[in-house]
């Protein structure tokens, strides 16, 4: 009995393995957005870096990154490498990690509008119109 139990751990121990190389070659980052999850296909070093983040945890928060490892999700954000993945639910490449990324909730600060001509109408303090 003690045998068929070794054996077991062994093939979820190889299968567990397997899974990382998958990972390694061809793993997408899932990118959770307010209209729905986005992939994004990092290069090799980027993608093994993104294995170390996600070790303990399939899914984070952008929040609870370090600065380094937010400015790597931002970067492969902003170059824009997408792939499509089939809607019926079963991506074809594997999964690295899982990133929620979340719209800030400070209100957006716009700069002050300079006005019109009605600027020019008043009058400073201290100076009164010469008049004869």
């Amino acid at each position: 009995m003690a045998r068929s139990e070794s054996s077991n751990l062994n093939r979820v121990v190889q299968a567990g393995q397997f899974m990382w190389i998958e990972k390694l070659a061809d793993g997408v980052l899932q990118v959770d957005t307010p209209i729905g999850p986005r992939y994004v296909q990092p290069n090799f070093k980027q993608r093994a870096y993104l294995l170390w983040i996600f070790r303990h945890f399939p899914c984070l928060p952008q929040q609870v990154l370090r600065p380094r490892e937010q400015q790597l999700i931002d970067r492969l954000w902003s170059e824009n490498k997408f792939v499509a993945m089939p809607a019926v639910g079963a991506p074809n490449k594997p999964v690295i990690g899982r990133i929620e990324r979340r719209v800030s909730s400070q209100p957006e600060v716009l700069p002050m509008r300079k006005t019109s001509s009605s600027s020019a109408a008043v009058q400073e303090p201290g100076r009164e119109a010469a008049s004869a």
